[in-house]
């Protein structure tokens, strides 16, 4: 049973949240992925909010663009967490999706990750279902460790190559 909703204003959005896609993936939690405009399906997306709980979904993850009011209809009308992910597109730069999605009134929560942050949305619903599954909590913590790692053969990489050395054999042009 998918424990997240992956949920899009229209497929526009899908290149931005198929990271979110993708991370679930790698920790294998299930998910279901559906297109909902809190605009031109209002009743459809409430009715998705509405019995979003009794399908069994623990957190949603919700992304739109421009006037991005998914994920505050979808907060209105469940008490399930609800993750905000504002989608870039012209001309703001997703500076509005952004506004949209994370000035919500007292007690319509939407947790809203950076614009096209699909990914770190995720993370944040693997954290949150991690509060209930220890075996889940571990893989985030290996994860972050994973994380950690590469960061630091970097940077020992960097330091034995110098600057030039480092960009040219990431591929980068030297100057």
């Amino acid at each position: 049973m998918a424990e997240v909703a992956i949920l899009m204003g229209s497929d526009s959005d899908l290149a931005v949240m198929r990271d979110a896609a993708n991370v679930l993936d790698e920790f294998q939690v299930e998910y279901e992925v559906a297109i909902l405009s809190a605009h031109r399906l209002p009743a459809e997306t409430v009715e998705f909010a509405v019995r979003a709980e009794e399908r069994g979904f623990k957190v949603i993850i919700a992304g739109a663009g421009g006037a991005a009011h998914l994920a505050g209809v979808i907060a209105a009308n469940t008490t399930i967490p609800v993750i905000g992910v504002p989608i870039m597109t012209p001309p703001l730069g997703g500076v509005d999706a952004l506004y949209s999605t994370v000035q919500m009134p007292r007690g319509v929560p939407v947790a809203t990750v950076g614009i096209n942050s699909a990914a770190n949305a995720s993370i944040l619903a693997l954290r949150i279902l991690a509060l209930g599954s220890p075996v889940l909590g571990q893989k985030i913590k290996e994860y972050r460790r994973k994380m950690a790692d590469e960061v630091r053969k970097n940077g020992m990489r960097l330091a034995d190559l110098g600057i030039e050395g480092y960009i040219l054999q990431k591929g980068g042009n030297k100057k």
